[in-house]
């Protein structure tokens, strides 16, 4: 039985010989290929600053440490999403609340949050920031975001793991035109890879030299800003703040550069493999993807919804059935307040209503660059006879 995965990498032999050539010099941690890894990422996306990390998940810690969450404060972020972006606020300390999604483009509503910052306004208990999902490389209506941040002055983080390549009203998302702080995951499943890796961008210049510390165990080497010590003593670094071991290697980033290269062809391909979908599924029983007129998605994820009114089939039994039939179909996401730990929090069923529908509609099909033709027909071919 063939075998179709949801996602698999693409590496090539160019990807292979500047892997070699890092493996070979003398930096396997920091070094010149996560300079250059950075730059690259900045001058694509229009950022002042970049800064990589070992993963996504530390690149959010450490964005909501810079921007001062801490104990007491309340960070939100969308229903549907990886758990990686609320862990981040409880890794500070903070409570962290949920955004229902609007049940069309499945990003974060924005009617649910101006009803909740009102809300939260009365109780006195508004976000310190608010980490928004890009869902499936879909960008969220970031400038309507943007202008409640500055009515109830709350920091905004992009989670961009879904969609390095997308870009939003003209500007690349990476760009931080409406944000404080975008992430990107370049975890093997995402559209490029440095194995594991992240990569944060910003405009600040605080939030820059804050986030360096933050990556690298607070510590700060730069002669200039070194406090004064006996002249005796030798001083070359020195910590100041509590920092973590964040960094990328320098292979790790030596992938990220040869893959950028090929970015562009990527989100190529993901779109041509999005519109044959779109074609080809238009008369099944679903609901598929949303696409904004003024943004161009990033297509991490091309997730289809049963629509139950032209179907009994749950989803389950598709699931199951495409399972069966060797397609490796997957489920982004269960809504986060649904796990365990975080119902041991408090939070019950119910909380985000549109997700809770969502979640028992959705599934995830194989959208990645090596799905060729004959693959991905397969794909729809098992789709149409597991609603048999």
């Amino acid at each position: 039985m063939t075998h179709i995965p949801y996602a698999r990498q693409d590496i090539n032999q160019e990807d292979i010989d500047i892997l070699t050539e890092a493996l070979k010099s003398d930096y396997l941690t920091q070094g010149p290929f996560v300079e250059i890894f950075e730059k690259t990422i900045s001058d694509y996306c229009g950022s002042k600053f970049s800064l990589s990390f070992n993963s996504a998940t530390s690149a959010l810690h450490s964005a909501c440490l810079a921007l001062g969450v801490s104990e007491g404060d309340y960070v939100w972020t969308s229903a549907i999403t990886f758990v990686a972006s609320a862990n981040c606020a409880i890794y500070c300390g903070a409570k962290v609340d949920f955004i229902d999604i609007d049940s069309v483009s499945n990003n974060l509503s924005i009617s649910n949050l101006r009803e909740k910052l009102v809300n939260a306004e009365k109780k006195k208990c508004l976000p310190k920031v608010l980490v928004i999902v890009h869902f499936a490389g879909q960008p969220c209506d970031l400038e309507a975001i943007y202008k409640l941040s500055q009515e109830y002055h709350f920091k905004i983080i992009e989670d961009a793991s879904h969609a390095i390549g997308a870009i939003y009203k003209s500007s690349h998302i990476g760009s931080c035109n409406f944000s404080d702080i975008t992430v990107f995951s370049f975890h093997p499943v995402k559209i490029i890879t440095t194995g594991e890796g992240g990569m944060i961008t910003t405009n600040q210049e605080d939030l820059f030299k804050r986030l360096s510390l933050i990556r690298s165990h607070g510590i700060n080497k730069n002669k200039n800003e070194i406090h004064s010590h006996p002249p005796e003593e030798i001083w070359n670094y020195e910590q100041t703040h509590l920092g973590f071991n964040f960094r990328m290697t320098d292979f790790q980033a030596a992938l990220g550069v040869s893959q950028m290269k090929r970015l562009d062809e990527f989100l190529k391909k993901r779109h041509k493999i999005a519109e044959i979908y779109y074609e080809q599924l238009i008369d099944m029983p679903l609901f598929l993807p949303y696409k904004a007129n003024d943004s161009y998605s990033a297509f991490h994820l091309y997730v289809i919804k049963l629509n139950f009114k032209k179907t009994k089939k749950t989803q389950k039994n598709i699931y199951e059935a495409m399972k069966n039939l060797g397609i490796q179909v997957n489920l982004h996401y269960i809504p986060v307040y649904r796990h365990p730990y975080y119902k041991d929090l408090g939070f019950k069923r119910g909380h985000c209503p549109e997700a809770e529908n969502y979640f028992l509609q959705a599934m995830s099909l194989p959208m990645y660059n090596g799905l060729n033709e004959d693959m991905q027909m397969k794909v729809i071919e098992s789709l149409r006879n597991s609603f048999l």
